[in-house]
């Protein structure tokens, strides 16, 4: 589980920031990409990650901001153009279907595949839930209505303690399959040997927390708690409390303060103003970790690895993709 930023600057394109989308990479989960937000250019920022369209089975739409949505009419076509025939779910507040059909509409674009609407109740809830995952979404306090999502992971099965069954000399096999989905076994000797002795812990699900433009509300606190990472926006310098406040954003260091509080893994800092440009952006994280250490100003291209089990927070958060991840 990775999340990539393909955009993360604020308002419009900057030189070296374009505008929101944020991709949450499932490849090894589900063999699928899940984007957050598409603002203007989305698609061209995919040409230089290793992301296709046609990988792309949902799109999670924070609000109706053209910073947010501006590249959906295009990346929606290329799409098409690139092979991608299965469905794709769209999750966005009331009116982004219009936005998007009115689009395709007047454009006489035609698409090779179903695009199935999730228009999103003002007060949130359940969006989305398999065997897997999980997503909720709550509204926010911006301009208009901006939703965050929150992304469970179901907990993962505990990992078969194979020295054990070594000693226990079960033979290696369809018994092993057995134990590790729980169910006990009576060896050819008699023996009965119980799955819960031979099977480790579960490992807990990871939490990712995507928010859209906000300023402070205590819904942030519900969606970002005990999150295994964090993506907050951070429009606002730390002197600069009041405009965050009358333009419906946040600072930094509030933040840096909401992650403190709910004990989060990890705050990755986005939606940078072209004010805060460099050594100045850099500033902002380094602010905002007087208040909580690990904290990241995130640029385009940036991808973070989303650890199982307790965060380790000291290294780098870019990675290298290998070429055999690679989307063809």
């Amino acid at each position: 589980m990775q999340l990539e930023f393909l955009g993360t600057g604020a308002g419009s394109p900057a030189r070296y920031r374009n505008v929101t989308s944020v991709a949450l990479r499932l490849l090894e989960e589900l063999n699928e990409v899940w984007l957050f937000d598409a603002g203007e250019g989305t698609q061209h920022q995919m040409l230089r990650s290793t992301i296709r369209p046609r990988k792309i089975t949902k799109i999670f739409v924070t609000h109706l901001h053209g910073d947010h949505i501006f590249g959906l009419p295009g990346l929606l076509s290329s799409r098409s153009f690139q092979g991608g025939d299965d469905r794709l779910d769209l999750y966005g507040p009331h009116g982004i279907k219009q936005y998007v059909e009115t689009s395709l509409r007047l454009s006489q674009t035609h698409l090779t595949y179903r695009i199935n609407y999730h228009e999103i109740s003002d007060d949130g809830g359940v969006v989305f839930e398999n065997e897997k995952f999980r997503v909720f979404a709550l509204p926010l306090d911006h301009r208009i209505l901006s939703f965050g999502y929150r992304i469970v992971e179901a907990d993962h099965e505990g990992e078969l303690l194979v020295d054990r069954l070594k000693e226990l000399e079960v033979p290696a096999g369809p018994l092993y399959g057995k134990l590790k989905h729980g169910e006990d076994i009576t060896l050819s000797d008699g023996r009965i040997i119980y799955a819960k002795d031979v099977v480790g812990k579960p490992k807990i699900g990871r939490i990712v927390t995507i928010l859209g433009d906000t300023r402070r509300t205590p819904n942030i606190d519900v969606l970002m708690d005990q999150a295994s990472v964090v993506v907050h926006e951070s429009t606002y310098g730390k002197d600069e409390a009041k405009l965050a406040r009358s333009y419906h954003h946040s600072t930094n260091l509030q933040a840096a303060q909401a992650a403190t509080n709910q004990h989060v893994g990890r705050l990755l800092l986005t939606h940078i103003s072209a004010r805060y440009p460099g050594r100045l952006a850099n500033e902002l994280a380094y602010s905002a970790q007087s208040v909580f250490k690990n904290t990241r100003v995130v640029n385009d291209f940036d991808v973070y690895e989303i650890p199982m089990g307790k965060q380790d927070n000291s290294g780098p958060i870019k990675i290298q993709i290998e070429p055999d991840e690679k989307e063809e």
